[in-house]
C-alpha cells in the first residue's frame, strides 16, 4: 500500500503544504494496517465512504432540512440527504429517519429534548453495568439535567434484571425508559421493555449505537418495531462514517426533527450525511448480511478462546459483536492489560465488569470486539490465534516478549491488509 494508492493525487499537495499533518495521516494508516483493532466501537469504512467524506460536499452549509433550507444552493446536497433518509427507512423498516446528528451523543441529546424536560425522570442502564455516559452519568449532561434512575444486571447471571427494571419503573414513573449499552454482550428483550413502558406510560427509547449494524445485517432482532425512538451511531458495526442517526415512529417525527434542528445543532455535515447514505446502501447487500453474522461468530469464537486461556466471559459469553472479559484470573487488572496489549500491537480497552471491585480507571476486565478484524476477512482460526496473543501479552511485563508478540501481530495483519490496492 502506498500513499498514492490510498490518498490519491491530492496527497502530494498536502505533503508540501502541511508535512506535519500528512505525516500523521501516513502514520495512522500504518498503525491501522499493522495492529490488531479490537475496540468494539471501531471499524474500517469502505473506500467509497472515505471518498465521500473527503468530497466537496464539505463546502456546503445546509442548515435546515431538504426542501426547507435556510441557505440557497442546496439542490444537490438535498439529493444526498433524501437518499440517506429513504435508505435508512427502507433498511430498518422505520417510519421516519433523521440523518443529521453529528454523533451518537448528539442524537441522544435530541431524544432527551424531544420527549423530556430538565428534571424529568428517566430509567437507563447503569454505567458500571454497561451503560453509556449519556444514560445518566453524573459527569454528563444527562446526569446533571435529569433525574436518571439506573437499572442493572443480576449478580448471578450478569443479564438485565427485568424484574428490577419493572419495579423501578412502577416506583418512579419515568417519562422515558432507555435500553442499550456500550459493554453488554447479550441481547435486549425489547418485547419485555415495551410491556414495561406501556404499563407505566413511558416513552421507549433504544440506544442501539453498538448493535445497530447487526440489526442492519439481519443478524439479531430489531428494536424498531417496538421502540418509539431508536438512536445510534453510524460507525461501529454499521461501518459508516462517524456520526449519528435517529429512527422514530411517525407520531414522533416532527418532535425529533425539531429537537435535532434547531434544538440541538445547526447545519449538518453534508459530506458525512452522504457517507451515511453510501454505508446504508452497502448494508442492504447480501455481502453485508454475511459480514454481520460473521462478526458474531468471530466474537463468540474469540470469547470461547479467551476462556480457554483462563479468563472468564461476563454473562457466560456473547450474542453480539463484543465480549466483556473478567481477567482477574490472570492476576492482572484491566489498566495493566490494556497497556501491555498496546505495547504488543493489540488495541483493546480496559472495562469495568458488573459489580467490579476495582475503580473505573483500573477495572477488572477488558472489552474486545470483532467488527474491524471481520472486515479484514479474519475468521475463527484467527480469533483463536488472537486469544493466545492477548493472553501472552497480558501475562508478560517483559518488553522483549511484548515486542516479539508485536512481530507476530504484524505477521498476522499482513495477511489481511486493509485498503489494499
Amino acid at each position: 500500500m502506498t500513499k498514492d494508492i490510498f490518498y490519491g493525487p491530492d496527497f502530494e499537495l498536502l505533503s508540501k503544504q502541511d508535512p506535519e499533518i500528512s505525516s500523521v495521516l501516513l502514520s495512522e494508516l500504518k498503525r491501522q494496517q499493522t495492529n490488531l483493532q479490537l475496540i468494539a466501537s471501531e471499524n474500517f469504512t469502505s473506500r467509497a465512504v472515505l471518498a465521500t467524506l473527503g468530497s466537496t460536499l464539505s463546502n456546503k452549509y445546509a442548515e435546515g432540512y431538504p426542501g426547507k433550507r435556510y441557505y440557497g444552493g442546496c439542490e444537490e446536497v438535498d439529493k444526498a440527504e433524501y437518499l440517506a433518509i429513504e435508505r435508512a427507512k427502507s433498511l430498518f423498516g422505520a417510519d421516519h429517519a433523521n440523518v443529521q446528528p453529528h454523533s451518537g451523543a448528539s442524537a441522544n441529546i435530541a431524544v432527551y429534548q424531544a420527549f423530556t424536560k430538565p428534571g424529568d425522570t428517566v430509567l437507563a442502564m447503569s454505567l458500571p453495568h454497561g451503560g453509556h455516559l449519556t444514560h445518566g452519568s453524573p459527569v454528563n449532561f444527562s446526569g446533571k439535567w435529569f433525574n436518571v434512575v439506573s437499572y442493572g444486571v443480576r449478580q448471578d447471571t450478569e443479564l438485565i434484571d427485568y424484574d428490577e427494571l419493572r419495579d423501578l419503573a412502577i416506583a418512579n414513573k419515568p417519562k422515558m425508559i432507555c435500553s442499550g449499552a456500550t459493554a453488554y454482550p447479550s441481547l435486549v428483550d425489547f418485547e419485555k421493555v415495551r410491556a414495561i413502558c406501556d404499563e407505566v406510560g413511558a416513552i421507549m427509547w433504544v440506544d442501539a449505537a453498538h448493535f445497530i449494524g447487526l440489526v442492519a445485517g439481519k443478524a439479531i432482532p430489531s428494536p424498531v418495531p417496538y421502540a418509539d425512538v431508536v438512536s445510534f451511531t453510524t460507525h461501529k458495526v454499521l461501518r459508516g462514517p462517524r456520526g449519528g442517526m435517529i429512527l422514530a415512529k411517525e407520531a414522533h417525527a416532527a418532535a425529533i426533527d425539531k429537537a435535532v434542528f434547531p434544538g440541538m445543532q445547526g447545519g449538518p455535515i453534508m459530506s458525512a450525511v452522504a457517507g451515511k447514505a453510501v454505508a446504508l446502501k452497502e448494508c442492504a447487500t447480501p455481502e453485508y448480511q454475511k459480514y454481520a453474522k460473521d462478526v458474531i461468530v468471530n466474537a463468540q469464537a474469540l470469547c470461547t478462546a479467551l476462556e480457554g486461556e483462563g479468563m472468564r466471559a461476563v454473562s457466560g459469553g456473547t450474542q453480539t459483536h463484543l465480549a466483556l472479559i473478567d481477567i482477574r484470573g490472570t492476576g492482572v487488572n484491566g489498566k495493566v492489560a490494556d497497556e501491555r496489549c498496546g505495547h504488543a500491537g493489540i488495541v483493546l480497552n480496559k472495562n469495568s465488569i458488573p459489580f467490579d471491585p476495582e475503580k473505573p480507571g483500573i477495572t477488572s476486565g477488558i472489552r474486545v470486539g470483532t467488527p474491524a478484524t471481520t472486515t479484514q476477512g479474519m475468521g475463527v482460526p484467527e480469533m483463536q490465534t488472537i486469544a493466545s496473543l492477548i493472553s501472552r501479552a497480558i501475562r508478560s511485563e517483559d518488553p522483549a516478549v511484548l515486542a516479539g508478540i508485536k512481530s507476530e501481530v504484524h505477521a498476522l495483519t499482513s495477511k489481511f491488509p486493509i485498503y489494499n490496492a
